[in-house]
C-alpha cells in the first residue's frame, strides 16, 4: 500500500463522497482552462487505491457536457494533497498546459490558503523562510531552520485572520511550492491544522479531511491575457463558516 493511501485509510467515521461527473462542481471554464472545487476526498495523483483521479473526472465532464466523440483533452498543471480541500486548476488545450506549467515553475501564479489551526503563530502575521526535507519512506516533509543537504528553500506569508476559543483562523500565501509545504511550516510554527495527526494534530477529522482549503488562485490567463481570480468556498462544516463570517468583517484584505 503506498504511503499516501496510508496516509489516507485513518477508519473515518463519516462517510467519504468524492467527485463525480454528475457532481463535480465547476468553478470557472472556456475553451483553454477548466477550474474545479476539489473535495476533500479527492485524488489528484493516482495511487495503490485504485480511486478514478479527478483529472479523469474533468475528462468525463468534458466529453459529457461537449459531446466530444473521443476522451478529452485535460492536462494536470498542479496539485493538492488528498485530504484538502479547493480550487484545482486543469487546462484543456497542450498550448495553455505548457503556459501554466511554467507560470507555476516562475511563480507567476498567486494562491491563497485557508487553514484552521491549534494553537498561535508567534506573530499576527508573518513571513516564514525554512528549509523542507522530504522523508520518502514516510512521505512526510521536515522544516529546519539552515540549509542542508537535500533541502529545498520555502517561503510562504501567513497572517492571522481570527482566533476562537479553540482553534486559530490562519490565511497563507505560498510563495513557493514544496512538498506539505503549508502542513510542515505551520507544524513548525506550532500550529498544526486540525485533523492533520502526520503533522501533529491530535485527532482526525470524522471524514478524514483537514481544515486546509485552496481558498483562490489569481493568475494572467495563458491565451487570452486577461486577469483571472477564482475562488472555491469551503466546505460545509462549522469552522469553515466560522472562517466565512471573519471574512466578511470590516477590514477582511483577502
Amino acid at each position: 500500500m503506498a504511503t499516501e493511501e496510508k496516509e489516507w485509510k485513518y477508519n473515518p467515521r463519516e462517510p467519504i463522497v468524492m467527485s463525480t461527473v454528475e457532481s463535480l462542481r465547476v468553478l470557472y471554464e472556456d475553451n483553454h482552462i477548466v477550474a474545479v472545487n476539489k473535495r476533500n476526498s479527492d485524488i489528484i495523483q493516482s495511487d495503490n487505491s485504485g480511486d478514478t483521479t479527478l483529472c479523469e473526472i474533468v475528462k468525463g465532464y468534458v466529453k459529457a457536457k461537449y459531446n466530444k466523440p473521443g476522451l478529452a483533452f485535460i492536462g494536470t498543471v498542479h496539485r493538492l494533497d488528498r485530504p484538502v480541500s479547493g480550487v484545482v486548476l486543469y487546462s484543456r488545450t497542450t498550448k495553455a498546459l505548457n503556459r501554466l506549467t511554467n507560470m507555476f515553475k516562475y511563480r507567476e501564479i498567486q494562491k491563497t490558503y485557508w487553514a484552521v489551526v491549534k494553537g498561535n503563530p508567534p506573530q499576527q502575521e508573518g513571513q516564514v523562510v525554512n528549509y523542507l526535507w522530504k522523508d520518502e519512506k514516510q512521505n512526510k516533509t521536515f522544516a529546519f531552520q539552515e540549509a542542508g543537504e537535500n533541502r529545498k528553500e520555502s517561503e510562504l506569508f501567513y497572517r492571522v485572520i481570527g482566533q476562537g476559543d479553540h482553534y486559530t483562523f490562519l490565511e497563507v500565501y505560498p510563495k513557493t511550492g514544496r512538498h506539505h509545504q503549508i502542513r510542515a511550516t505551520l507544524s513548525s510554527l506550532g500550529c498544526p491544522i486540525k485533523g492533520d495527526v502526520k503533522y501533529g494534530s491530535k485527532r482526525t477529522n470524522d471524514n478524514a479531511s483537514i481544515h486546509l482549503h485552496a481558498r483562490k488562485i489569481e493568475f494572467v490567463h495563458p491565451v487570452k491575457k486577461i486577469p483571472v481570480c477564482i475562488v472555491a468556498p469551503p466546505p460545509e462544516d462549522a469552522l469553515w463558516d466560522e472562517f466565512l463570517r471573519l471574512s466578511l468583517m470590516p477590514g477582511y484584505k483577502g
